[in-house]
Parts: C-alpha cells; structure tokens; sequence
C-alpha cells in the first residue's frame, strides 16, 4: 500500500468530529500532491486542494495549526496554477503563504515553509506582471529562510535552491552577473547536499546545468557549456523509463545542445538535439504538464535546422507545434512566450513564401505579446525587439517611412530597458544598429549610418573574444564600415571592414554554418579594394575565397547563383588586369551556370544574362569571334524583354543592346543594325521613372552617336538629354555633391545642342536649348525660387501646393545630401511624390510652365533695351547669335575653332594671374595680340551684323559660353593707330543667361524712398595681405553718394561676416572693397574676405534681402568660377546677381586698389542722373565713361587693370 493508501484509510477510519481529522485531511492532501508531482495527474491535484480547503475550514482563525492547514492549500494551488496559468490560483496561494507566515512569527516551527512558499509566489508573480519589487521581496524571503535552515536542516538544499532561482530571475532581468556567479555557487552547494541517490539530486544537476548555459551565452566560455551538457546527461540517467522527469531532462540536453551548435555550427548537435525534443513531446501526452513546453522546444529546434539547411518542412512543421503549444496556453506568461515564438516562425515563413499575410499574423501576435507585457514587465524589452524586427521586416517590403521608424523607436525603448550591464545588451545594439543602417540604405541619412556603426562597436566591446555572438557583431561593423566606405571614400573604413571579416572568419572554421557568408562578403570587401586601389594581390585573393565559397554552396544551394556570379566577375576583373584567356573562358562558363539557376522569373535573371552578355562581348572584341557578339546582343535582347517601360532599368538594357549592335554594324556594316540601334534610342523619351544620372548619361551616349553618324534623330537626342538633365536637376538641385557631378558630365552638351541647331537653321531652337543647359545652378535655383513665391500668392490651393513644395524638397535635399546615390528606393518613391506634385501645380491655368525652361518667345524679351549676343564655342563649330526684339535671330559664323578659344583663354588666364610681376609693357603686348586675335575671329563680326541694326553708342549685352566666358569680349579690339576698338562702337554688358537679364528687368516693383546704400570695406583681413587704398576709395564713395542716399560706413574692425551680411540685407546699394578670393576647384566656397573669416558664395544665396538693386565689387576674381565649367558662372558676382541685385559691377581678374579708387571716383560720378538720384541703369555708361578717363592716364596703369571690370545686368 503506498502513501496515498495509507492517508485514505486513516482518513476513513477518522470520526468526523475526531479533533484529530484536519490532520489526516492535510496529510491525504500532502500524498496526493506529492504523487502528482511524481505523475501528472491532474485529479490528484484537484483532490489535494479540496482536502486542503476541508482541513482550512476546520482549523478556523485562532486555531494553533491553521498555519499548517494554510502552507497546504497554498502549496497545491501554486502547484495547480504552474500547470494551468490560472491567475487566481496564484494570488490566492500568495494569500494564503502571507497569512501563514502573519501566524508563524520568528521562532515558530513551520515559519521557513511559509517564507518560502511566499516567496516562490512572489516569484511566480514577478513572472506573471514583470513587477520587479515582486523579484526583488521574493529573494528576501528565500535569504530568510535560508538563515532558518543552516548546514544539517533537512530541508537546507531545497532553499539553497529556490533562492538560486530568484537571483536567476533577477539576473535574466538586469543582467549583472554578480547574480548569475551567486546563481551557480548555490546550486553547486545544493547539488553537494543531494548525492547520488537523492530524490532531488535529479533536479540540482539540471539547474546547474541550466545556469551554467546562461553563464556561457553571456561570457562564451566553451567549458561552462561543456559542462552544463554533461550535467544534463548525468541527470537524463536518472530519469528512468517512466519518471516524471524525462521529457523534462531530455528537453535540457537538448537545449543545451541547440545553443553548442549555435557556437560551433556542428549540425550533428541541431540534429540530436532535434531528436530528444521529439522524445520529450512522445513522453508528454495531451494532458501532460510539460507538453506545451515540449512542443515550444521542438519547434525552436526545428526552426534553428530550417534556418541552417533551408527545408521549408521544418518550418511548417514548426509553425504547427507552435500553434499547438498556444492552445495549450490561452493566458497568462507562457501564452505571451507562446504568442512571440508563434510570430517568430510566421515571420521567417514570409521570408521564404513572400506571403504577406504571414508577416501581417506575425506582426498582430507580436503586438498582442506585448500588451500581456506592460511597462515594468520583465519581458517587454524581448517584446519590444521582437516587433520592432517584423514592422522593419515590413518595411523592406512596402517602403512604408512609418514602419522603419517605428521599428527603430521600439528598439531605442527595447535598449533603454536593458543598461549597460544588462545580459541582452548587446544583442538591443546590435538590433538597433541593423535597423539604422537600413534607414540609411532606404533614406541615405549619414547620421544613421554613423550611429549604427558606434552602436556595433559598443556591441563589439560587450563581445569579447570566446562570446558566443562575437562572429556576429564582427560580421555587421565590417558591413557598416564597407557601406560607410562606398558612400565617402575613406580608406581606413575599408580596411577596418577587411580585418574584421578576416577575425569573423577565424570563428567561422571548417563546417561552420556562417562560413561561406563570411567568405564571400570578405571576397567582396577585398575586390572593391583592388578596384579602388589596384593591388592585384587584393583580386586574386578576393578570387580564391570566392571559389571557397563557392565549394561550400553545391548544386541545390539557395544562394549558389550568387557564388558563381561573384566568382565570374573577379575572373573578369583579372582578365582585364592580366588579359590571361583563360580566366575569361572560366567567367563566361560560370556566367552560364549562373543563368541557368536563374529562370524565367527569378529576380536576378537580367543581371545574369546582362552579365554573361558582357562576357561574351569581351571575349568578341579580344579574338574577334562574330558568334560571341550574335550571342550577347540576344542575350540583351532578352534582358531589354525582362525591363518594359517604366522599369528603372530599362535604359541601361536599352544602351547595353545599342552598344553590342553598333560593335557589330562597325564589323559587318550591315545597316539594320545602325538602324535598329537608333530605333532603340529613340524609346529614351518615353522614361517614365524618375531620371538617374545613368539615364542622363545614356542619353548623352545617343547624342554623341547621332553626331558621329550624322543620324536625323540628333535633334531629338540633343531635346532629350537637355530635359533628361532639367528633370534630374530639378530635384538635384537641392544637393551640392549631385549638382556637381551632374555639372561636370553635362558641361558641353548645351553647347553642342546650339551648335547642331545652328548648323541646320532652327536657330529659335538654339536659343532655347543653350539657355535650358547652361548656367544650370542659377537656372535651376531662379526657376524654383520666383515661381514658388507666385505659387504662394496665387491663392489657397497655390499656398497649400506651395507648402507642399517647401517641404518635400526639404525632405530631398536632406535625403541627397547624405547620399551619394540619386536612386535609392527612399529618394526614388520622394523623387515620383514630386513628379506627381509639379504635374498637379501645371493644372492650375497660371502655371502650366511652372519649372519648364522657357520658350524663345520668352527669351527674346532680354533684348528689350539692346542686341544680346550669344557668343558659342562648341567641338563642332563656334557661333554667334545676335537676340534683337523685334525679328528672328541673326548668325554669324565665327571663323575659330574652340581648340583656338580653350588656348586664348588658357594664355589670357596666365598673364592676368601673373600681371604686375614683370615688366608690364611686355604683358601689355601679349594682351593686345590676344584681344587683336578676339576682335578678329569673334567681336568685328559680330559688330559688322549689329551695325545694320543698332546705332553706334548703343548698349549691348555678351552672353558667351564655355571659354568665352573667360575671355574680354568688352576688350576687343584691333588696338592700332587710326582703328577702333569695341568700347568705341557699343557700350557693353554682360548676362549668364537671357532669363536672368530678364529677371533683373522685372524686378523694379519697390519704394525708391526707402533706398539705402552702404560702402563696407575691409584692408586688413584675417590671414590676408593688408590693402592700402580702401579707406580712400570708401571715402571718395561717400563723398559722391552721401547727400543723395543714406549711407552707411562698414570698416576694418565691423567689417565681419555677419556684419557683413547684416548690412547686406538692410541695403539696396553695396559697394565691397576687400579681398576676392575665388575657388576654382570649389567655386560654392568663393568668398569676400572680411575681418574674421569669409562670406561665401553659400552665405549670399542662403540669405533673403530687401528689395536690392546695385552692387560695386571692388574685390579681385568676382566673376571667375570653376576651372572645370566656366560655363556655369558660379562666381561672386553671379551670386549677388541671383540674389537679387539688378546690376553689379565685378573683377575678371586681379584689381590694384589704387586703380579701384580712381575708377570708383569717376564711376559715381555718372551715376546720379539729372534729376538727382541714382540709377542703377546707367552703370554700365558710368563704368565705359570711368575706364575711359582710366585710359588717358595709361602710361600709369597697365593695360589689363584698364579692362578688369565688368559690368553684369540692366
């Protein structure tokens, strides 16, 4: 007869008024729930509690033994509530421990049971709420009871091990491992009290065990898990066939195992571990305590082996044991615990299936987990990442801003609840950091970028070298630094990158899981560092981890096509390097394989077939082999049928077939080829994406081939590469870096579009397409700024779109500005928002050309007030065109070639650079020849036409290109007795463009008597040579303007930047004298050199002014710009001019400040007009009549400070 047997008969031979039945009803009740501990059975349990709750209502208040009747109650509730999750039996056993332990006073036999018990609920609690007072109350009460059961109590092992397992909660949960060594130092001296043959010696080995693992997932120490995994063998034999504890035992092992293999990547340990889950779930029957836990670990196991060998079966089966397990858990902590691992697995399934609804499931779960963990809770930071992972999942598939930016907001609150020191910190910046690099791909926001690689680093620094997690952390900083590298430049960053995948490698040994992912991303790493640095020891390296890589993903590997691609292209790369046949033959074959993996409707099909097409064209032009060009130019074909229209890709297709059929037409002169190439072309117009800068360059690509082989679609290439680069500009504009590059690829084509149409008479249309193409900073900035301000004042509706401009093109420039792509997916969905925007401003009746060039109806208005000559040199032949108002424009071919301009500019730029530095009579000479040399291939021309349409006297305005713009058209002359120069027959000015003459033309709506002027002048700059004559020349400018104007002084010591640009918006007169210091390699950061730094460019045209109107910059270099692109006249002057200064007189070259203050006497002096006042209209006169007087005294001043000044506007 057992226990149980025995209590039941006492029971029954028991009275009911027998005082001693609360006694043989507690005793039953204690048998009963030791045999369910032994057995599962549930209705043991039942039984217990309703035997207890008889012996409670016997043992009323006041009673000596109500306490033993109350520690039995709450015992088996406890007991029933781990099994069932049920909240009121927890708080009721709570109850009935604190009330037991109210009547057990120190001293009292049974007071370490009630400690105890309390304590073991406030425990379950803390798990149940994540209230850590709960946590931190239950290990007081255990540290009590322990005091209570010193070295020989009977019952001193069972508290070493409970408080063992609050401070291990408590660790979980803060993570210091103070509390983690306690943890094990505990159990240690546990286990040493329960030999073999010990009831609970069972449990002592696998709770060591179990913080033994912890221990090694924190410090990586191999040993700890070694020995945790021999611990949980030792207490498996224990478990005998039949003991209750099997299932558990063998689902430790397991674990234990799971977590090695996660190390060391030995599949022999998933597998194993896999199959004594499978034992545990047969040994845990429905109805079994355990078998909802049985089943989570199973499907753990089960998703770790699909993660490493991709069966999708394991995953299914999985996401069934899951659901399985959730049933068995409608509440309550583990139906959370249930609810996240559920998600966890729909999450992966969406990875592989692409089924939406899996990721939205997991998601919902996900955000259900977290309500059952409110703020406090001790499992809300795992919540909080575990959401924060499937909302950036769906971010990557919808490119919703929303998701990427709540994702990284959950993981800032997941990091926030772990501190440093906390167990899972790492793992919170490791999360966090991923998310941010990703914002950045999607976005291109630098700032994310660098915070996601300083958040890898402190993940690094919490994984020293034996952590578990090390690989990782440095696998994700070498990608942050590789990403950071392609995006600045910087080499160090690429270097870092290397050697860290180079430490990563080392932990990812011979069968590892994660080493062909660690080979191939070191390969690539190694390959751009032989492209940017051409060590060929780089490539061939980078080439034989790549073959590794490829040895380690056989037929049947997901990611095989990706190995042979990898590899095909270093081969490539070297041939082009070494030019050895046979690494080409070898890249064309893997080509092949490559493809083959990648059938019709696989996302990487074209690049394969572009790529083995390359290939193949390589290999036709290296052994002239005709049938390896017939099989790339189909191959392209087939890669231009997988790009329809509108696919972002499609040009490129378009350009890669064109190249291969212009190759062939060049071999075999067969015509349909040429024809088929520029019928291919002409479907460029018909982009329907946002325009790249790959787009511009293609179209560039078509006009270069049209001139070469004289095609009629020339025209039609010239108008779209010009659109193509209005369009692309339009949102480029608004960052530095794109606008410059997109400047320099483009810096002729507006050139050659002018001179193709005057070649073939549409000389109206050359009008249009130079002025569309040239000076496109100011071009651009202008066409955005006046009409938007329009837009403004339209109405509501133009208010609410203009707002909406505001703030999208903020939102671009900040995204470009970060970025060195132009088409990101972030910066491609902005790019389509403002294409839909600007199309939606073109339905309003004012504004259906907002942000289009202009029309030459349009431009014609420049030569309202004088002839503008357009004076252009193009590779293909340079021209004149004169602009008159009232009739077409006039040619005038120009007798010199632009290699001829290039050279005069290049030796007019060397003796002005070098002027004053040796006898200035021989410098002299050589100017004259170059302004006879200008006067004859150039001005007299032009003057010969104007003759017939202007009087003598009048004033013209120059509006050159390219190296024109370098040289002194106003200068121009045969400089011989009995001749006349230019100055002699018209007043001249110059204009970057017809449209910004007439924006200085519209702008004269203002209040004349609100005019102010001001003279700031600065002799001693910071770090500049001191100027001896500007006191003189702000007085003599004084003098003049003084009693016609307001006028204020700015010098020496107020002459800052900001006092500067203070007084630059309160002033609609300026006149500067000080320093010009021009940047030809960076015209942006050109400057007037004041007291205390520069004001640049970027400071004149970030700034708003009122109403201004003149500006004399008596400052050396004011209209020289970039070297590289003269054209784009992105100088000081041009500057003031798009800032709003109607007229401005600049430098072309170094000014002698004693020559400025003799110009600037005179100049004022024609300034005032007969009724008194001045007029900024009459600068250019003031300035003809100023250097005039200058030339009477030429014995005195050199010929090039003659002719320094220019006069640019009305």
């Amino acid at each position: 007869m057992d226990d149980v047997e025995q209590c039941r008969a006492g029971l029954q031979e028991c009275p009911l008024d027998d005082s001693r039945r609360p006694t043989f009803l507690n005793n039953l009740g204690s048998s009963l729930r030791q045999r369910f501990l032994q057995h599962g059975d549930m209705s043991d349990l039942s039984e217990s509690i309703d035997l207890h709750r008889a012996a409670l209502a016997l043992h009323p208040p006041g009673c000596p033994d109500r306490s033993t009747s109350l520690n039995g109650l709450a015992s088996s509730l406890r007991n029933r509530y781990m099994q069932r999750g049920d909240m009121s039996d927890l708080s009721e056993s709570t109850e009935l421990y604190q009330a037991a332990l109210e009547l057990c006073p120190p001293g009292h036999p049974e007071r370490s049971i009630s400690l105890n018990g309390f304590a073991n609920c406030l425990s379950n609690r803390f798990e149940e709420r994540g209230v850590l007072s709960d946590l931190d109350d239950s290990i007081k009460l255990h540290q009590a009871a322990l005091a209570l059961r010193p070295p020989g109590h009977p019952d001193r092992s069972m508290s070493l091990n409970n408080l063992a397992n609050s401070l291990r909660n408590r660790f979980q949960q803060q993570g210091m491992m103070s509390d983690l060594n306690e943890v094990i130092e505990l159990h240690r001296a546990a286990l040493l009290l329960r030999p073999p043959g010990h009831f609970d010696r069972f449990m002592s080995l696998n709770n060591l065990a179990i913080s033994l693992q912890e221990k090694f997932e924190q410090q990586g120490m191999l040993s700890d898990l070694d020995e945790a995994i021999e611990l949980h063998r030792a207490a498996l034999v224990l478990c005998l066939p039949g003991h209750s504890n099997q299932s558990l035992s063998l689902s430790n092992i397991a674990i234990s195992l799971q977590s090695r293999f996660q190390h060391r990547g030995m599949l022999s340990d998933l597998d194993e571990a896999i199959e004594l889950h499978q034992a545990a779930v047969a040994l845990s029957p429905l109805g079994h305590p355990h078998r909802s836990s049985s089943l989570n670990n199973l499907a753990n196991s089960l998703r770790d082996r699909f993660l490493q060998r991709g069966a999708l079966s394991d995953l299914d089966e999985a996401i069934e044991l899951h659901r399985a397990a959730l049933v068995l858990h409608p509440s309550g902590h583990y139906h959370s615990t249930s609810l996240s691992n559920l998600a966890n697995c729909l999450h992966e399934q969406f990875q592989q299936r692409g089924n939406l609804p899996d990721l939205e499931e997991a998601i919902a779960l996900h955000r259900a987990a977290l309500l059952h963990r409110p703020p406090g809770h001790s499992d809300r930071s795992m919540c909080l990442n575990n959401l924060a992972t499937s909302v950036h999942e769906r971010f990557l598939q919808q490119s919703a801003p929303s998701d990427i930016d709540e994702a990284i907001e959950l993981h800032r609150a997941a990091l926030e609840l772990r501190p440093i020191g906390h167990s899972d910190r790492s793992m919170s910046l490791n999360n966090l950091a991923i998310t941010l690099q990703h914002r950045f791909v999607q976005r291109a926001i630098t700032s994310d970028l660098d915070e996601s690689i300083e958040l890898h680093q402190a993940a690094l620094e919490l994984r020293p070298p034996g952590h578990i997690d090390r690989s990782s952390s440095l696998h994700n900083l070498a990608i942050s630094l590789q990403r950071r590298f392609r995006q600045r430049g910087v080499f160090a960053d690429l270097d870092v990158s290397i050697e860290l995948y180079r430490a990563a490698l080392v932990l990812h040994p011979s069968g590892h899981s994660h080493r062909s992912s660690t080979l191939n991303n070191l390969a690539t790493t190694l390959r751009d560092r032989f492209q940017h640095r051409g060590a060929l020891s780089d490539l061939d390296e980078s080439i034989e981890l790549h073959r590794a890589t490829l040895e380690l993903r056989p037929p049947g590997h997901s990611e095989r096509h990706m190995s042979l691609n990898n590899l095909a292209i270093g081969l490539g790369d070297r041939f082009k390097c070494r030019g050895v046949p046979s690494d080409l033959d070898e890249a064309i074959e893997l080509h092949r394989a490559a493809l083959i993996l990648c059938p019709l409707g696989h996302s990487e099909r074209s690049l394969s077939l572009n790529n083995l097409a390359a290939s193949l064209h390589c290999r036709s032009e290296q052994r002239g082999d005709i049938s390896d060009l017939d099989e790339s130019i189909e191959l392209h074909r087939a890669a231009l049928d997988l790009h329809p229209l509108g696919h972002s890709e499609r040009s490129t297709s378009i350009n890669n077939l064109v190249i291969g059929l212009q190759d062939r037409f060049h071999r075999q002169g067969l015509s349909s080829d040429l024809d088929e190439s520029f019928r291919l072309y002409l479907q460029l117009p018909q982009v329907s994406h946002a325009v790249s800068r790959v787009d511009l360059s293609i179209a560039m690509t078509w006009v270069a081939s049209a001139e070469q082989f004289k095609h009629s679609s020339a025209l039609v290439a010239y108008q779209t590469t010009l659109n193509f680069l209005d369009q692309h500009l339009a949102i480029m504009m608004f960052s530095t870096h794109h606008f410059n590059a997109i400047r320099l690829d483009a810096s002729s084509i507006a050139m050659d579009a002018f001179s193709y149409c005057v070649r073939r008479g549409a000389l109206s249309t050359a009008v249009e397409l130079v002025e569309q193409g040239r000076a496109i900073f100011w071009t651009q900035l202008a066409r955005f700024r006046t009409p938007l301000d329009e837009l403004s004042a339209s109405g509501d509706t133009g208010n609410a779109l203009a707002e909406e401009v505001r703030h999208l093109s903020s939102l671009l420039r900040t995204a470009l500005d970060a970025s060195t792509a132009d088409q990101s997916p972030q910066i491609r969905q902005s790019i389509m928002q403002w294409d839909d925007l600007i199309s939606r401003i073109r339905m309003l009746s004012q504004f259906s050309r907002f942000l289009l060039p202009p029309l030459f109806s349009d431009l014609q208005k420049a030569a309202e007030n004088g002839a503008v000559i357009i004076v252009n040199a193009s590779q293909y032949s340079c021209d004149a065109l004169i602009i008159l108002v009232d009739q077409d424009p006039v040619h005038i071919p120009l007798d010199i070639a632009r290699v001829e301009v290039s050279e005069l500019s290049s030796e007019f730029q060397s003796l002005t650079a070098h002027a004053g530095l040796s006898n200035h009579k021989v410098e002299s000479y050589k100017i004259v020849y170059i302004l006879r040399q200008l006067w004859d291939g150039v001005v007299e021309p032009v003057v010969q036409a104007l003759r017939k349409f202007i009087p003598r006297g009048s004033r013209i305005w120059w509006c050159p290109t390219a190296e024109f713009t370098l040289l002194p058209l106003h200068a121009a002359g045969p400089y011989g007795l009995n001749t006349h120069n230019l100055s002699h027959f018209y007043i001249s000015s110059y204009t970057p463009t017809l449209a910004a003459l007439i924006r200085a033309r519209q702008q004269v709506s203002r209040n004349e008597s609100q005019d102010r002027f001001v003279a700031i002048g600065q002799a001693n700059p910071e770090g500049q040579k001191s100027l001896q004559f500007v006191s003189d020349e702000l007085a003599a400018v004084a003098q003049r303007v003084a009693t016609v104007l307001p006028f204020t002084s700015l010098e020496d010591s107020d002459a800052t930047v900001q006092g500067a640009l203070d007084a630059l918006r309160q002033n609609q007169w300026v006149h500067l004298a000080c320093h010009g210091l021009p940047n030809r390699k960076q015209p942006f950061e050109a400057s007037f050199a004041m007291r205390d730094g520069r004001l640049t460019i970027r400071d004149i045209i970030q700034s708003r002014w009122q109403s201004p109107e003149f500006a004399f910059l008596s400052a050396c270099h004011t209209t020289v710009g970039d070297e590289s692109s003269p054209d784009e006249a992105i100088h000081l002057a041009a500057a003031m001019q798009f800032a709003g200064f109607r007229s401005v007189i600049g430098s072309m070259w170094s000014v002698d400040d004693n020559v400025a203050r003799q110009i600037v006497a005179t100049f004022y002096d024609n300034m005032v007009d007969s009724s008194g006042r001045l007029d900024c209209t009459r600068a250019a006169v003031a300035l003809h009549k100023a250097v005039k007087t200058l030339r009477k005294k030429s014995d005195i001043f050199p010929l090039e400070q003659q002719i320094v000044f220019i006069h640019i506007g009305v």
